[in-house]
């Protein structure tokens, strides 16, 4: 899975945050030790989960409250996003909506946290019109500014999620519009903006979860250029705030597979499949699993796959970006792009448009994927893996010269972008005549 990608997923959580912010991280209950007595000593408590607990207990107490009905849905999909269990996108439905029931008109956190709820679940354009509708009721809203920047450039309209990104930032300058910035700076291709957002994301992190976020996005871009190096102090620094994070896990095992470092990277990639299964995490551990030759046990992986798709399904999450890549690159080609087609049919942003284009390559439609690759690499800030497909396919045409140039730059930036595409893309590259 590309940063770019990844970041577009998590960044969500950070709207999550605002949504259910004020409220409830300061909580109703007065729980601080009466003057003179000092408190007993306790772990820190994870402030998501106590921020649900405590939004429970209010309800239980004012189950008419529709701000905290609303702030609890919010929480909901955050925790979903945290935990990997989609379990909870059902629950914070069933809260945003009772939410909306109690108060139908006027009600901007709930419609906010329905538009989240959609981003979390791939319905890009509910998302949008739901932040337009919170935006209708409150059109300085920085939560509903931010799903809309997502949805947005989800749905390919970047100039539109800049604009709505502009507004977040004059209104609320913080992390969760930094870290949209360094997004948006990105997708053109600025690095150097990207990084420079970021910092002002991390200068700003009041919490171990927002420096772990920030920290993991600074690895992911560091290791995108090749520079192993900055990539391994980000991740080890977040994960000194944040022990078991998955992002900076994932960053982690990714490092360590790019020095050859099997034993751990390994190790690392189990700790992150037991700690979050998702699908994309699955899939990279197999993939990792086969550039070692370990055929059987990348399997077992592959296996579990599907089974956690259908979960995600049934609670209303659409993957199928995710299933055209593994099946282009595992499976079965028609299936591959069948699901491509339909992603794209939603959105045609570069993702949607990189896995079409790798799709129909699987299928042997190289010429109708060269229009789709060469759309998914056209804003300049392409990752890695989008100019690899980009390669193969060019050089699939008998474009030899453009697929050595592409595949050149590709691994000249980035040598061991994949364990698994990296190899491929060096083979390729040398059995055309090199580099050029």
């Amino acid at each position: 899975m590309s940063r770019r990608r990844a970041l577009g997923a998590v960044v969500a959580g950070l709207v999550l945050l605002l949504v259910a912010g004020a409220t409830l991280s300061a909580g109703w209950r007065d729980d601080r030790p009466a003057p003179g007595t000092s408190a007993p000593a306790a772990a820190p408590a994870d402030p998501l989960a106590q921020a649900i607990s405590t939004a429970q207990d209010r309800l239980a107490e004012l189950p008419g409250d529709w701000t905290t009905w609303a702030q609890l849905g919010a929480a909901y999909v955050e925790q979903a996003r945290v935990t990997a269990d989609p379990s909870y996108y059902g629950r914070a439905e069933g809260a945003l909506q009772q939410s909306l029931a109690l108060r139908p008109e006027g009600n901007e956190p709930a419609l906010t946290g329905l538009g989240a709820l959609a981003n979390a679940r791939h319905d890009f354009r509910a998302a949008a019109d739901l932040a337009g509708r919170a935006l209708d009721v409150n059109p300085f809203s920085a939560a509903a500014l931010g799903v809309l920047v997502d949805a947005r450039h989800q749905l390919g309209d970047h100039a539109g999620a800049t604009e709505a990104l502009g507004r977040m930032l004059e209104l609320q300058p913080g992390v969760a519009s930094f870290t949209r910035a360094s997004y948006d700076a990105e997708l053109r291709g600025d690095d150097p903006a990207a990084v420079t957002a970021l910092e002002q994301a991390l200068d700003l992190a009041a919490t171990p979860s927002d420096e772990a976020f920030c920290r993991t996005q600074l690895g992911a871009l560091a290791f995108s250029t090749g520079d192993l190096a900055e990539a391994e102090r980000q991740f080890t620094a977040g994960l000194a705030v944040r022990p078991g994070d998955a992002g900076l896990l994932l960053g982690q095992s990714r490092v360590l597979a790019a020095r050859g470092d099997e034993g751990a990277a390994v190790e690392t990639y189990r700790s992150l499949v037991a700690a979050r299964p998702l699908p994309e995490h699955l899939v990279e551990y197999g993939e990792y699993l086969l550039s070692l030759g370990r055929e059987a046990e990348a399997r077992e992986q592959f296996a579990v796959v599907g089974t956690i798709r259908a979960l995600f399904a049934d609670s209303g999450v659409r993957d199928d970006l995710g299933v055209a890549l593994f099946e282009a690159d595992h499976g079965d080609p028609a299936a591959a792009v069948a699901a491509a087609e339909a992603e794209f049919a939603g959105r045609q942003n570069p993702d949607a448009h990189d896995a079409l284009a790798w799709a129909l390559h699987s299928a042997g439609r190289d010429a109708e994927a060269l229009v789709h690759a060469q759309a998914a690499t056209a804003l300049g800030g392409a990752p890695a893996l989008f100019l690899y497909h980009r390669g193969v396919i060019e050089a699939a045409l008998g474009q030899t010269d453009r697929a050595r140039a592409t595949l050149t730059g590709v691994l000249d930036t980035q040598p061991t972008f994949s364990a698994w595409h990296a190899p491929r893309a060096q083979a390729l590259l040398d059995s055309l005549g090199g580099p050029l």
